[in-house]
């Protein structure tokens, strides 16, 4: 009961901390109005989202702010500012006496990849800078602002502890390498980041020094991604990491003021990626080779729902898009959708571990901003109805 004592209290934050439209660009900033708007209004369907979304966001007020620095294992040429994390699908192999070098083994995560360096805290500090500043957007109390800049200054901005702007070595791989441009995926948290700082500009937390230092740091990021080997790697990669790293090159793009730059690029993407990748049945072929390939069909369509929304940003529509053999968008959701429910077989290639299907469910809640589909409906009613505090409904 004490939640909706205050939320008279929360409204008229919300109210006076918000004059301008969000500058997100991963969450369309009409979504965001809309969904505010329904807030404001006392919207029942917006409550349950809301008040979970508070109520994580409450709980990260006592975070530890993270860095660069705590990770216990020294990267490769010594300078512990920058981010080093290891390949999860290697292990060591069993017939070596010091199990160099590590082996492959697709879709099976070896728990020491993510112990000791940085690819949990960096998640950790983007999604919980993005939740702190998501709540801000509703509540505009200035508690989550002042605890999302906080966040984002350790790890990026201040002098003892910022991350240096590279992925050198990321996913690095014992007895093979010291960082691999495959280690780029660990990055998809960064739209993440971006538009939880365009949502606490308004706040006094955020001052135009730290906007100007975070501009920089991303700046130097955008022009790494763009030129380094292990960038380039990723720009020609056949798969999901070719879609990811379209989806991170067009908003770092977007946040940086290049619109041209992504709307070029999201363009290219369309026949380089969706033509490319997705069939006119809407399957995906590279990701159907997987040993867990429901999950990495999952995976692919969330980055292209992604390039989908950055579209709406840069005037470029994915979801109307169609290739010469029916390619499309569409035509892979209207594959993936049925799998929205849990009792329908995955049929189409191997998946060695159990996945869920409540994944599927914000992809629906999207579709159906671009065109009422009766199926979609349907399945989302079904399947989502124990689903209403997701926060999903609050951005996609």
């Amino acid at each position: 009961m004490r939640f909706f004592r205050m939320i008279p209290v929360l409204l008229l934050w919300a109210c006076a901390a918000h004059a301008e439209t969000p500058g997100t660009h991963g969450i369309p900033p009409h979504v965001l109005e809309d969904r505010l708007e329904g807030w404001r209004k006392g919207d029942p369907v917006l409550r349950p989202p809301v008040e979970r979304l508070v109520r994580e966001a409450d709980a990260l007020l006592s975070m530890k702010p993270l860095s660069v620095m705590d990770k216990k294992l020294m990267p490769p040429g010594g300078d512990r500012h920058d981010y080093y994390s290891f390949g999860i699908y290697w292990w060591p192999d069993p017939e070596k006496p010091d199990g160099l070098p590590y082996i492959r083994r697709d879709g099976v995560v070896n728990p020491e990849s993510r112990a000791g360096n940085d690819a949990v805290p960096f998640g950790r500090t983007n999604h919980a800078v993005a939740t702190l500043a998501l709540a801000y957007h509703f509540t505009g109390k200035e508690a989550h602002a002042a605890k999302a800049a906080e966040l984002a200054r350790v790890w990026y901005l201040d002098t003892g502890t910022r991350m240096n702007p590279n992925f050198n070595h990321a996913q690095a791989v014992p007895g093979r390498n010291d960082g691999r441009g495959i280690g780029l995926i660990e990055a998809a948290s960064l739209p993440d980041l971006m538009d939880g700082i365009a949502l606490i500009r308004p706040s006094e937390a955020w001052t135009e020094r730290d906007d100007a230092g975070m501009t920089a740091w991303l700046g130097a990021f955008h022009q790494w991604l763009r030129t380094s080997g292990n960038g380039l790697d990723q720009e020609k990669a056949a798969n999901n990491h070719g879609v990811y790293y379209d989806v991170l090159a067009s908003h770092l793009a977007l946040y940086l003021g290049k619109k041209d730059e992504a709307e070029k690029r999201l363009r290219d993407a369309l026949v380089r990626r969706v033509d490319a990748q997705i069939r006119g049945d809407g399957t995906q072929p590279h990701e159907l080779k997987r040993t867990i390939s429901f999950s990495y069909t999952v995976f692919n369509t969330d980055a292209f729902l992604q390039l989908a929304i950055l579209g709406e940003s840069a005037g470029v529509d994915f979801w109307k898009h169609r290739g010469p053999d029916g390619q499309g968008l569409k035509p892979a959701m209207d594959l993936l959708a049925p799998y929205a429910d849990r009792e329908k077989p995955w049929d189409l290639g191997k998946q060695i571990k159990p996945a869920g299907r409540s994944s599927i469910l914000p992809f629906l809640h999207q579709a159906l901003r671009y065109g009422e589909d009766a199926g979609y409906r349907a399945l989302l009613e079904k399947h989502g109805g124990g689903k209403k505090d997701e926060r999903w409904r609050l951005t996609r």
